[in-house]
């Protein structure tokens, strides 16, 4: 089965590592949770992500499973949060703890940089939300003047525990530098970065496809984890897009759709998708194909909250009770962002169900946002959704899966490994194994499972598609046409 492909997960709340073979089976696993507090969400210390990182690689490259195999290890890649960025110093150390993506302390600079971006650049990725890197690196600066003097460069999540494998400073991947303002169109850190910003040109790293390799392995981490120096380290990429590869939606008309806390949806097109109010944004494939995606506020939170305790039992009974008829929109929280923007958007469902049928209505309301979803797609991009897979929690219910594969009348491809780090590891293989990132999907993702559309079902949840429609226009929160 060798050789064999390392992918690394540095997540929010901790680091995962995985080893895979040419077959896509996980031989090895680790993890490693990062101690949080108050100001995790904020910042967080890249010391402490490498040393659960290094860890988490010493348990699972000495483990039974592994023995005797880890010198066939070939590459290496990271995952890591889009978004979160930190200041390195003349000796690629920080100098300051990396800004999370979920700070929220840059409000007014996302304003500014977006501003900034509309006047003196038309084309690219001009709206930047309080998530970017890009806002926090102005807000940096802004705010600690006298480390800004000490500044050699900015890197990004992954890249920072990709140099420390590597020991290669200075270069990020396309889907890291996206939101820190790099042009994926044109290929170039945009003039008004640093011309119109408090930004320098020296600070922006070099920027090439994820799966490029750029180094291999320092030869100290080599002899202590017990592979060879010949392993290849390549350019990392950002967590969703790593998910989206170990999805299998990775050629033009192949689409994903991850529903945990919130609904996530990623696919690939020839073309880039330009939406003109912002629900949609575009990442640049490895391949030079694009990468849009977008998230709605509306997901599967309400599973754990308010059905938890009996899922089980509520599954099977919603397979009797599909379709319901009954027509609900299960938001948590104020406001939706995509597939249509309405701040004023509440969650609603019909009063005097049972507990089933509260349950099973929810489960269609998400699989009517997805089809939407997919419908906008389609309209703003000119190019048909193929086939749709998915991950995320949803994804455990066979009834839910058979809800949405008749909602949407397409069939929906659930994978065997969904992880970030799983799709880290075949970033990994792309370029170093394989002659391509589609190459590498098509070999070492493996389908767990598919589902079919049924005609007389598919027929009946058509109308009731109509019907939530109406019900959503009625209510103001989407309008007749999708540019509106």
């Amino acid at each position: 089965m060798a050789p064999y492909f390392i992918g690394i997960d540095i997540g929010t709340q901790g680091a995962r590592v995985v080893l895979i073979d040419v077959k896509g089976n996980i031989i090895a696993s680790e993890e490693q949770v990062f101690p949080l507090n108050d100001q995790s969400r904020e910042e967080q210390s890249p010391d402490e992500w490498w040393d659960a990182c290094y860890q988490s690689l010493t348990r699972m490259l000495q483990s039974k499973a592994v023995k005797g195999i880890a010198i066939d290890v070939k590459a290496i890649a990271v995952t890591s949060t889009s978004g979160t960025v930190i200041p390195l110093d003349k000796n690629n150390r920080p100098l300051h703890n990396a800004i999370m993506y979920s700070d929220k302390r840059s409000g007014k600079q996302a304003t500014e940089c977006t501003e900034v971006a509309l006047k003196y650049h038309n084309s690219g990725y001009t709206a930047f939300s309080i998530s970017s890197g890009l806002a926090k690196m102005v807000w940096f600066v802004e705010t600690y003047p006298e480390k800004t003097k000490q500044i050699a460069r900015w890197i990004h999540a992954a890249d920072y525990i990709t140099g420390m494998l590597s020991n290669v400073w200075g270069v990020t991947d396309y889907t890291n530098a996206f939101k820190s303002g790099y042009d994926v169109s044109n290929y170039t850190w945009p003039e008004y970065l640093y011309k119109h910003l408090p930004l320098k040109k020296e600070w922006l790293p070099m920027v090439v496809p994820s799966g490029t390799v750029i180094g291999t392995i320092s030869a100290e981490i080599a002899r202590h984890l017990g592979l060879t120096e010949a392993v290849k380290v390549t350019a990392g990429i950002t967590d969703g897009c790593a998910s989206q590869i170990a999805s299998g939606a990775i050629n033009p008309g192949e689409w994903n759709t991850t529903i945990g806390t919130t609904m996530v949806i990623k696919g690939v097109t020839k073309n880039e998708v330009l939406d003109p109010l912002g629900r949609l944004y575009s990442h640049r494939h490895p391949a030079g194909y694009w990468m849009p995606g977008g998230a709605s506020n509306t997901g599967a939170d309400w599973v754990t909250n308010e059905f938890g305790d009996d899922l089980v039992n509520l599954n099977g009974q919603a397979e009797t009770l599909i379709p319901t008829n009954h027509i609900a929109y299960p938001l948590r929280q104020e406001g939706e962002r995509f597939p249509f923007i309405a701040s004023q958007a509440r969650g609603f469902e019909p009063e005097g169900l049972t507990k089933a049928e509260r349950f099973t209505a929810n489960m269609e309301g998400v699989a009517y946002m997805e089809r939407y979803s997919y419908e906008l797609i389609e309209h703003l991009s000119g190019e048909k959704v193929s086939a749709v897979y998915t991950a995320g929690g949803a994804s455990n219910s066979d009834t839910w899966l058979t809800i949405r594969s008749n909602v949407m009348n397409k069939p929906v491809y659930k994978m065997k490994h969904v992880s970030g780090a799983v799709g880290a590891a075949v970033l990994a293989a792309s370029k170093t194994y394989y002659n391509s990132i589609i190459d590498a999907v098509k070999a070492l993702v493996v389908i767990d499972k598919e589902i079919h559309p049924e005609e007389q079902l598919a027929k009946r949840y058509e109308a009731n598609y109509q019907q939530f429609l109406k019900v959503m226009q009625d209510k103001g929160y989407i309008k007749g046409g999708f540019d509106a």
